[in-house]
């Protein structure tokens, strides 16, 4: 007779972790509110209204990108912030439930965000700026926008892990908005001094942004496996050193 105990499966436990996370967020209209707002409505202005249809399709790749950052970036930076303030974070240590639920699930909200984001842009970019693609690029572009959300997890989670909670919306947004613009996904680089040029290739939103492009058919600078291998070599670092600071607190 077998006497040994069994263990119970943890995939539950995983949908749960997500499923609450994705409530908490959901009911948080400060955060829900501008990810969603915000891209679909610079998209609007700057790629239909005052672009006249000549922006529809490169800002659309670049907004999509740029949408994608912020559920990564406010998830974990000000989140995670905010939880190590309140002692959360320590409570779910304490907790009988894997160590990596919490950090998977709010990947998953950063995931369902950044696809909303992209799908909303994509519905706006074909019934207001005439754009018109076929559904493989429309697929390709909505993989790029959830491939895009996990890099900036990975950094999120860096500043959410050193930055106190008062501070951490400030942090962000100085990593979100100045990146985003030093990357082109708010005009081209052409319109800037050469120097900014030259140093796109450091920001994984610029490679992003230029895997953006190639999802729908537009050139872009440099090869595709450069553009997938820079961002996740970026996450993985602000993983390893988030980690690092973690465990000593």
């Amino acid at each position: 007779m077998n006497t040994s105990p069994t263990l119970a499966p943890q995939w539950p436990i995983y949908l749960a972790e997500a499923r609450c996370e994705l409530l908490r967020v959901v009911r948080t209209p400060a955060f829900v509110v501008p990810s969603l707002a915000f891209p679909l409505v610079f998209y609007l202005m700057f790629g239909v209204l005052l672009g006249h249809g000549q922006g529809a399709l490169p800002l659309l790749a670049s907004y999509t990108v740029f949408g994608a950052m912020a559920p990564g970036l406010f998830g974990f930076g000000v989140g995670l912030a905010l939880d190590r303030e309140r002692g959360l974070l320590t409570l779910k240590r304490a907790l009988p439930t894997p160590p990596a639920a919490w950090l998977l699930a709010r990947v998953a909200m950063a995931t369902v965000f950044a696809l909303a984001i992209a799908a909303l842009l994509l519905a706006a970019g074909m019934l207001c700026g005439g754009v018109r693609m076929p559904p493989t690029q429309a697929a390709a572009l909505l993989a790029v926008a959830v491939f895009a959300a996990w890099p900036f997890c990975g950094i999120g989670l860096l500043v959410g892990s050193f930055v106190p909670a008062n501070a951490a919306p400030a942090v962000v947004n100085l990593v979100y908005l100045p990146m985003s613009l030093l990357s082109g996904l708010w005009m081209p680089l052409s319109v800037l001094p050469p120097v900014f040029s030259a140093l796109a290739p450091l920001w994984p939103a610029w490679h992003l942004g230029q895997l953006a492009r190639l999802a729908v058919g537009l050139p872009a600078q440099g090869a595709a496996w450069t553009h997938v291998a820079v961002p996740l070599a970026i996450a993985a670092l602000c993983l390893a050193l988030a980690q690092r600071r973690l465990r000593r607190e």
